[in-house]
């Protein structure tokens, strides 16, 4: 009777884990409509609410006073950032809460690390705390640094010195070869220490050389390592709703990212290590080897777009960054329906990297 009981509880989690599942690729896939993006969201975080309550029960906890703190005092934070940070804001805020996500999967490696020790850990617990304690790291330091370019706390020129780029290529090589060494012989308790401080320098180089206008493909990248970081995670503790979460994140962030580099005509590895995109980050106005560019335009005034938008038969509006600093996606909207009235079609034209952050235009039109 007791074996029976227990196969139907771990089928009934594995159950509610699918459904969580589900609930997460459904947000994910009516996030890429303006239109369907805020019930995406509240599909995706019911999800993520399924996620953790089934956990907390799989895992069987007997004290669960800290956890209720840390959920209630995270809850807390987050309304509050929600509510108060403006949505000029929000690229920065985003960028905060990638390094978090990749903090939380470094220390769940550290922590699962620390737990049962090198002895009880077999090759692929190691392999897999290895990764989730590199991928997290870079994605920390990564992260605070795209924070500080956006919210000007550091310039957003590309900052360079000589060798800078061998340097983080010497680097990254240097980390998978001493997680792989960690993999293998993990009584060396110093290598662990070596990926972490070496991991937090690597995510800081890597930001460095990157100039603000580039800062949403950083952003989109950045969102794939947590997602990285956090299935490496679930392989740590034998989550596979952190799992499949984790690999859904990094695949669209990975894809998003690629969309962003053909929209600018460049390669990722140009963005990376080619120290472009200085100045503002926002899109526009360069080349692809993001110079600036001569072009001619043409003024006009509110009356005559008026005008010509009142007999047109469709409608195309491009948003941009100034669309944020000028909170005008309400009005935006009032024009469109205007416009819908009297039978004019509507489009919205979105360039990938319009704004300061991967879907910036989207989220202020959702």
């Amino acid at each position: 009777m007791g074996a029976e009981t227990s196969s139907f509880l771990d089928s009934a989690i594995m159950l509610l884990y699918l459904v969580a599942t589900s609930f997460f690729i459904i947000g994910i896939k009516r996030l890429g409509s303006a239109a369907t993006a805020r019930s995406g969201n509240q599909l995706a975080a019911i999800g993520m609410l399924l996620g953790v309550a089934v956990t907390l029960f799989d895992q069987q906890i007997l004290r669960y006073e800290w956890i209720v703190a840390g959920m209630v005092l995270g809850g807390l934070v987050g309304a509050v950032l929600a509510r108060s940070v403006a949505m000029t804001s929000m690229p920065e805020l985003v960028a905060l809460f990638n390094g978090l996500g990749g903090a939380a999967s470094a220390l769940v490696a550290w922590g699962e690390w620390e737990r049962v020790g090198a002895a009880g850990l077999g090759p692929d617990a190691l392999v897999t705390i290895g990764l989730s304690l590199l991928i997290g790291s870079i994605t920390l330091t990564g992260s605070l640094m795209a924070f500080g370019k956006l919210n000007g706390f550091i310039t957003g020129k590309p900052i360079t010195f000589p060798a800078q780029n061998i340097l983080t290529i010497v680097l990254m090589a240097s980390m998978l070869v001493a997680s792989g060494l960690f993999a293998w012989d993990p009584s060396v308790e110093m290598l662990f220490w070596i990926i972490l401080g070496g991991s937090l320098l690597l995510g800081v180089l890597t930001v460095l050389p990157i100039g603000g206008a580039d800062m949403p493909v950083v952003i989109s990248l950045l969102n794939s390592y947590s997602g990285l970081a956090a299935s490496m995670a679930g392989f740590v503790l034998n989550n596979p709703l952190l799992i499949v979460s984790g690999a859904l994140v990094g695949a669209a962030g990975l894809i998003l990212t690629n969309i962003m580099c053909v929209a600018m005509n460049r390669s990722l590895l140009n963005v990376l290590f080619g120290s472009f995109g200085g100045g503002d980050s926002t899109a526009g106005g360069a080349d692809s080897a993001g110079t600036a560019t001569d072009m001619i335009i043409k003024e006009t005034n509110a009356d005559d777009i008026a005008i010509q938008c009142g007999y047109a038969n469709k409608v195309v509006i491009v948003p941009g960054y100034g669309l944020a600093v000028a909170q005008a996606q309400h009005v935006v909207k009032e024009v469109a329906t205007l416009l819908e009235q009297k039978g004019v079609e509507v489009l919205y034209g979105i360039h990938p990297v319009a704004g300061r952050m991967p879907g910036h235009m989207n989220v202020l039109l959702a």
